[in-house]
């Protein structure tokens, strides 16, 4: 493309071509620096989930069990009780500056670059591009979470999976089917925040979520 346009500039001054180039150039190199007003924004380091069945087991991959059948004693009788189980997510983040200075002059961040993060948005899409909710996947949902966020990074905790979806369709469904039917889906999770001075900023990660009622921990 620069050299397209370069070709059309016969004639004109060495500088005005290079004032053309260096627009160019900078047009191509700034758009992410520019998305949002804060000096700041967020990485996501890691984004795991853990079945509520097994709250301290996370992994990349969620495998959501839409009923756990737990061992009770009523009298002197033990059965096997169904119950729902909230699915939670941890995310590691970090914060970053947009301008991270020069070669002997880096950039160090204040706390006004801090950035506190308030909520989360959880959308689901099946795998393959299905996403109608209540029908195709879960409903969306938006859930508080709240930790401030420097360079050194935090880890914040978080409701992925709510209990209630599990009771409504298309999840209701899955009860009882031993694991024969798979609703397989990606949640895209976003994480909302403002840095010290106000300034907006979010950022959003994906994870695989497996839908099915999967075989009960022993």
């Amino acid at each position: 493309m620069l050299a397209r346009r370069l070709g059309t500039t016969r004639g004109w001054p060495a500088a005005a071509i290079g004032a053309l180039a260096l627009a160019l150039g900078g047009a191509a190199c700034g758009h992410l620096n520019e998305n949002g007003r804060s000096p700041s924004y967020l990485i996501i380091d890691n984004l795991e989930a853990a079945s509520g069945a097994k709250p301290s087991s996370f992994s990349n991959t969620l495998a959501s069990d839409v009923v756990t059948n737990v061992k009770v004693t009523v009298g002197t009788e033990e059965i096997l009780q169904p119950t729902t189980y909230e699915d939670v997510g941890q995310v590691r983040l970090r914060m970053a500056l947009k301008d991270q200075g020069a070669v002997g002059a880096v950039t160090a961040p204040t706390p006004a670059n801090t950035i506190t993060v308030t909520r989360y948005h959880v959308e689901f899409v099946r795998a393959d591009g299905r996403k109608t909710p209540g029908v195709d996947v879960p409903y969306a949902f938006d859930g508080a979470a709240t930790g401030s966020i420097g360079s050194a990074g935090s880890t914040l905790s978080f409701i992925i999976v709510r209990a209630q979806a599990k009771l409504e369709a298309p999840l209701r469904a899955l009860r009882e089917g031993g694991g024969a039917v798979v609703i397989s889906t990606i949640a895209h999770v976003t994480f909302y925040g403002k840095d010290q001075n106000g300034n907006e900023v979010s950022v959003t990660g994906s994870i695989s979520v497996n839908f099915a009622d999967w075989g009960d921990p022993s």
